[in-house]
This record gives C-alpha cells, structure tokens and sequence, in this order.
C-alpha cells in the first residue's frame, strides 16, 4: 500500500471515531472509550508522519513554499498533541471536556484538509511511484510496531496506588574517595 492510501485511511478512520465522539452527550459512557481510541491513533498516526513522511518531504522539497507547508504540518501536529492533552487529563467527561473533544476534532479535520491537498500534492510531486510504495511499507511496519507497543503497555498491571510514608527505606548513592559509587 502506498503511503497516501495508508495515510488517508489512518484519516477515515480517525474522523470517524472523533464524529461518534461528537455525536455522544458529555455523560456518555462511551466517551472515555473513544477519548481512548483517538489519543493512540492520533498518536501513532503523528509519529509515523513525523518520523517517515515529513522529513522525507522536507528533504525534497525545492521551493520555500514547499518547506512552509512541511513546517506547517508539523505545527499543525503539535498544536493536536496539547489538545490530546487534554484528553488525556483523567478528569471525567463532562461539558469542558466535550468542548476540548470538538476543537480537537475541528483541529484535525482541518489538519487532514489541508494535508490530503497540499502535503499529498507535494509528496506526489517529489517521490515517485516506488518511493510513495516503499514509505508505506516502512510506515505500516512503524505503524504496527507502535500499536503493539501500546496494546501492551495497556495489559500491563498498573502500578499500586499506595501512598508511600516517610518510613520508607531511600536507598542514595555517593561518591567515595576513590571515585566510585557507594551506596547508603
């Protein structure tokens, strides 16, 4: 699969997660779920762009204009990562919350406008056929390695919650005369 289809896809997939979240009440059960959905394809999505994609284009690139627009992409995904942050707050849904959760969504719909016409448009004007192919192979693979990653992060046991007291044993190193570390 080339890049674009891949990335148009990963686009599809995300604004339909985003309309259904927009389309639930700020006390809908399900809202948590897709807030929790859309951070890691976000996410995962932002980092195969950033990683493979961008800089490929960045470093085509043969006009200023080109390079603006690269720059602006990347702008564009860091503008979407503080609204993640948001989301990933931990408070419960609620009116803000949803707020948060449409701007997001107005942010990215706009992101993926933009990106699908003038990134897509310059990517088919400095790769050819088989580089358009081989960065979605190379993407896809990133792709599947993040999503794995953070599937198994979230099966890992969190860890307890208990408080720590002052009673707890620190263990601190220092420098002994010789210039190697002790521990206390």
């Amino acid at each position: 699969m080339d890049v674009l289809t891949l990335l148009k896809e990963d686009h599809r997939n995300v604004g339909a997660l985003l309309d259904e979240a927009n389309g639930c009440e700020p006390d809908d059960k399900r809202i948590d779920s897709l807030a929790l959905q859309i951070e890691k394809a976000l996410t995962v999505h932002a980092a195969i762009e950033e990683k493979c994609f961008y800089p490929a284009l960045h470093e085509r690139a043969e006009q200023t204009d080109d390079t603006v627009d690269v720059f602006e992409a990347y702008t564009e995904h860091d503008l979407i990562k503080m609204l993640i942050a948001l989301l990933k707050s931990g408070r419960q849904p609620d009116e803000q919350f949803k707020a948060e959760l449409q701007v997001l969504s107005e942010n990215v719909k706009h992101h993926v406008k933009e990106e699908e016409s003038t990134i897509f448009s310059l990517a088919r004007h400095v790769l050819d056929r088989e580089e358009l192919e081989e960065l979605g192979k190379e993407m896809a693979a990133a792709k599947e390695r993040l999503l794995r990653g953070t599937r198994e992060r979230s099966v890992r046991k969190a860890p307890s919650a208990k408080k720590r007291t002052n009673s707890t044993k620190r263990t601190t190193s220092t420098k002994s005369a010789n210039g190697k570390k002790q521990r206390s």
